[in-house]
């Protein structure tokens, strides 16, 4: 394993890794003011020999590697269709609008042809032209998510939108949502897409030979490298591997993310709210009284739900809401006996084809509720209000569906906690005994301890309540003072961050941009134009900012991101580990943390000539000694201090720099 940023690759020992280092090194020539990297050699060449030898492969490689062109490269060389998986839309753009296409004109002399490659998501993130041709009549019931509108600004807004989309609709090319700017919400996008189980195929279609989907489908099971995202990988697996074209190598990008998408696409919930608009819908194709059975098996699940409250079940559900979920699942099976006696082409319609899909998910569901005590963590929530189940654990999935007929190779800057790779391993369903997968750290072209200063502020009091301290307050005033604003905060809360926006509007001069007064877009915009201004926020900046340069100097992290303790997945994994002998702190909340912190303070130091420091207000990162040490240990090597007077005169001088 390397560690070692600035160290020389050994030469290439294989012709695998020859011929991926002959691609890289022609397409670094083809970058505008490209230049050869050590890490992005060394795992470029790491990457081509798991490839060739069908060994997976995790590897942790720092921001400014150039990770994604490593593996890219080296995906190429190996000629084998090669699936790219990604979990932001950020990166995934990345990938198909600016390095593909540059790679594949580059790489095209060395090949002796030019590679293709193609975008592929979910069915839902195309426009479904047979909503947009309007083949069926449609009455209220049809607009599904709209029963929230209650005042007129809404329904105005809604309809625009919708409108917007429509004739948007006309135009693309593509159908894909991410192409439509600016964009509208999910409620407007809901009438112009369809889900998988919703649509009848491209066959029993009468838009079919023009679906956008099927033609994203087509494009990508001809194409050298197809790009998706977790979300659809994460149904692959969950169908058998049915979804993705068939392909020899797997490169999960974002890696540390992995585990809560898959988690998050195996969660199902049901909705009263969802059971009523399909009851209504249902009234037009089966009989009403049978319709109506349905809506009020959805009237006593609300009112199961509403009695038990915000809870996570452990053991048996309560009575009432058993009773609940016995009469949806009945009466939703009942509906589909109905629906199974209609015609061949009345079952083809759209209307149809949605009361089934839901009618059908909705049983599956509530079984997976009501059936014997398994993997799923099941609770209940206030909003809407709904039930939901999870997976307690992903990891028997991964391990089955992740790895069988093909190499995987893991990639992120943050898979190494506590300096090591075995708990994200252990996470990814990989064997604990190192069995058939190796990990590399390439490190990072950046100098850290010469760039960065960590700073604890060993002093404070251990947090306590939520909201930021008044002795928090006072150090982030100091800090934010002393490097003349340019600070980004990453805070814990909504309520810490909007109590800090408050005390820094009030104490000094600088700009005070605060997440959700605008969007995110537009605050980050901001940040960027001017050194001096702030922007406080919670999770989403964690990880969605990327601001080089001096304008961020400062990054300011309130506490320990700990998960809540009482949120159902984490509470029940912790209890998990704690029956089996083990600590479910130590095994499920510190790691989490830890993953978290380091995105977080990697928001610092974008480019080879940025300067400044990460201060974490929260002392225990330098107290505790079960998880201070294997936290800072996660981090970037910063060079680390506890002395707010030293951390104060840097940030003096760094600012002086900026303003200059």
């Amino acid at each position: 394993m390397s560690t070692d940023a600035t160290a020389t690759a050994p030469a290439p020992a294989t012709k695998a890794e020859r011929d991926a280092l002959a691609i890289l090194d022609a397409a670094v020539a083809a970058t505008p003011h490209g230049q050869a990297r050590e890490g992005q050699r060394e795992m470029c060449a790491a990457v081509a020999a798991a490839i060739d030898t069908d060994e997976h492969l995790l590897v942790q490689a720092g921001t400014g590697t150039g990770k994604s062109l490593a593996y890219l490269c080296a995906a190429l060389a190996a000629g084998k269709p090669v699936v790219v998986s990604t979990a932001t839309l950020a990166l995934q753009h990345q990938l198909v609008a600016v390095d593909l296409p540059r790679l594949v004109e580059a790489v095209a002399p060395v090949l002796g042809r030019k590679p293709t490659f193609a975008l592929l998501k979910g069915r839902h993130n195309y426009i479904c032209k047979r909503k947009i041709a309007g083949e069926e009549d449609e009455d209220d019931g049809a607009i599904e998510g709209t029963e929230t509108l209650k005042w007129a600004g809404q329904q105005a807004s809604f309809a625009k939108q919708v409108q917007r989309l429509f004739d948007w609709a006309g135009d693309t090319d593509t159908g894909d949502r991410d192409d439509l700017d600016p964009g509208v919400s999910d409620r407007a996008w809901k009438q112009a897409s369809t889900s998988s189980s919703e649509c009848p195929g491209a066959k029993d279609c009468a838009q079919g030979q023009d679906c956008f989907a099927e033609w994203a489908r087509a494009k990508a099971h001809e194409a050298d490298i197809v790009v998706t995202n977790h979300a659809l990988l994460s149904i692959d697996m969950m169908n058998e591997r049915s979804v993705l074209p068939e392909h020899a190598v797997l490169i999960v990008d974002e890696a540390h993310e992995l585990v809560d998408r898959v988690t998050s696409a195996a969660r199902a919930e049901l909705h009263p709210a969802r059971l009523r608009w399909l009851a209504q819908r249902g009234r037009r194709l089966i009989d009403p009284d049978v319709a109506d059975q349905v809506r009020e098996a959805a009237d006593a699940l609300e009112g199961a739900l509403n009695a038990a409250g915000e809870r996570r079940f452990s053991g048996d559900l309560p009575a009432p809401l058993v009773e609940a979920l016995n009469l949806v699942n009945g009466a939703c099976v009942k509906a589909t006996t109905h629906l199974s006696t209609l015609d061949a082409e009345t079952k083809k319609q759209l209307s149809a084809q949605q009361l089934k899909a839901g009618l059908v998910e909705t049983i599956e569901t509530a079984g997976r509720c009501i059936g014997p005590a398994g993997d799923d963590v099941i609770w209940s929530e206030p909003n809407g209000p709904q039930l939901v189940a999870a997976p307690l654990s992903v990891g028997g999935l991964l391990s089955a569906m992740l790895y069988e007929d093909r190499t995987v190779i893991a990639a992120s800057a943050t898979l190494t906690l506590g300096g090591r790779f075995d708990i994200v391993a252990r996470n990814l369903g990989l064997p604990a005994d190192g069995h058939g997968w190796s990990s590399l750290d390439v490190g990072s072209p950046f100098d850290y301890r010469k760039q960065g200063i960590l700073y604890v502020a060993a002093s404070l009091p251990r947090p306590t309540a939520s909201g930021l301290s008044n002795e928090s307050g006072k150090e982030l005033l100091r800090l934010v003072e002393a490097s003349r604003g340019g600070t980004l905060g990453l805070f814990s809360s909504k309520k810490a961050a909007a109590e800090a926006a408050e005390l820094l509007r009030a104490q000094t001069d600088y700009d005070i941009l605060l997440q959700g007064e605008e969007t995110l877009a537009s605050l980050v915009k901001r940040f960027k134009e001017e050194e001096s201004t702030c922007l406080l926020g919670v999770m989403s900046l964690w990880q969605g900012v990327d601001v080089p340069g001096m304008t961020c100097r400062l990054v300011v992290v309130d506490r320990i991101p700990f998960p809540r303790p009482t949120e159902p997945l984490t509470a029940a994994r912790s209890e998990a580990a704690d029956a089996a002998g083990r600590s479910g702190f130590t095994e499920v909340s510190v790691p989490a943390a830890a993953i978290r912190l380091a995105q977080g303070a990697g928001r610092l130091i974008r480019r080879t000539t940025d300067r400044g420091v990460v201060a974490i207000l929260d002392s225990r990162l330098e107290t505790s000694r079960s998880y201070g040490k294997f936290m800072r240990d996660s981090l970037p090597p910063f060079w680390y201090t506890t002395k707010s007077d030293s951390v104060v005169g840097a940030l003096g001088r760094l600012a002086e720099t900026a303003n200059d």
